[in-house]
């Protein structure tokens, strides 16, 4: 990573950069949708980076719309935030944000990582797996629910399920309950069922759930793999994400309010399915995530959990 490099310290070149990147055909105006019908505005009153909509009669930039919106903070330090916090296998901190970006308080920096975060969530996400794929699926527990007093057990622990296609992406989703109904619901939205299933002995994994195979591993026995009909029967590679995204929870998080968790689980899970060993390098990585940036525009109200139009 070039910290020098001009999209990082000057925002007419970061302007540039994500105009590249979100308008690859030309200024595409968010409130109607029309292509190439701006005309840019120029004048000492005028914010650089402004167009004029000759259809529907209204201004716009290339933020408007995205998770930058009506954000005070320079576009190169958005650009650098998001590299930073794409390229940080286990997460980088708000405080440490602050710091590098220079940044004039921590709730501007938490408020950051945050858009940042739905930046890299997926709006559609497809299914995972497919023919002759393999999905391992696993659930894990982190953190204590709100209201809950800490005691033996899973029970007052926030609960994440997680699924992994063998070779391939990664998706983690926070669900209030571990039962039959819930795990269904999961694997129903996220999962191919022409994909091999591949899970632990736990209970609430014996289910219908209509996959073209579903091999179990039992730990209860000290089994983490074996062959069956030439596949390896294991969950080691979503065991795996989960080591990389609780490493990052507690090591660099510390602390995650549970309305926030999902935000956290959609982090760690782009990173790991735009991990280098698919061919994706940082730079890739992080344009990834700016292009993820449109359409999500996140205000502080609603990121606290009080949802405005």
């Amino acid at each position: 990573m070039n910290l020098t490099a001009k999209i990082y310290t000057d925002e007419t070149a970061a302007r540039q950069h994500l105009e590249k990147l979100l308008w690859p055909n030309g200024p595409l105006c968010p409130h109607c949708g029309s292509l190439d019908a701006g005309t840019k505005l120029k004048g000492k009153s005028t914010r650089p980076g402004v167009y004029w909509c000759n259809s529907c009669q209204k201004p716009y930039s290339v933020t408007v719309g995205t998770v930058m919106e009506k954000s005070h903070i320079p576009l190169n330090k958005w650009l650098l935030a998001t590299h930073l916090l794409t390229s940080s296998k286990k997460g980088f901190s708000a405080h440490q944000l602050m710091r590098v970006l220079g940044l004039g308080s921590y709730r501007s920096a938490w408020f950051l990582a945050h858009r940042i975060r739905e930046a890299m969530g997926e709006t559609n996400p497809p299914l995972l797996g497919g023919p002759g794929k393999i999905v391992e699926a696993d659930e894990t527990y982190t953190g204590k629910k709100e209201g809950e007093v800490a005691s033996t057990g899973f029970h007052h622990k926030r609960t994440v399920v997680g699924l992994v296609e063998r070779g391939g992406k990664s998706r983690m989703i926070h669900v209030n309950k571990t039962n039959k109904r819930e795990i269904q619901r999961v694997l129903d939205k996220h999962a191919d069922k022409q994909s091999h299933l591949m899970t632990d002995e736990a209970r609430h994994y014996v289910l219908n759930t209509g996959f073209a195979k579903h091999c179990a591993v039992d730990h209860g026995k000290g089994e983490y793999g074996r062959y069956e009909d030439g596949l390896l029967v294991s969950t080691n590679a979503i065991e795996g994400a989960f080591s990389i995204f609780k490493r990052g929870m507690y090591g660099t998080y510390q602390h995650c309010g549970e309305q926030h968790l999902q935000r956290y689980l959609n982090e760690f899970g782009f990173r790991y399915s735009n991990r280098a060993k698919l061919g994706i390098d940082d730079a890739m990585r992080a344009e990834t995530a700016l292009k993820g940036a449109a359409g999500k525009r996140l205000t502080y109200r609603r990121l606290n959990g009080q949802w405005i139009a």
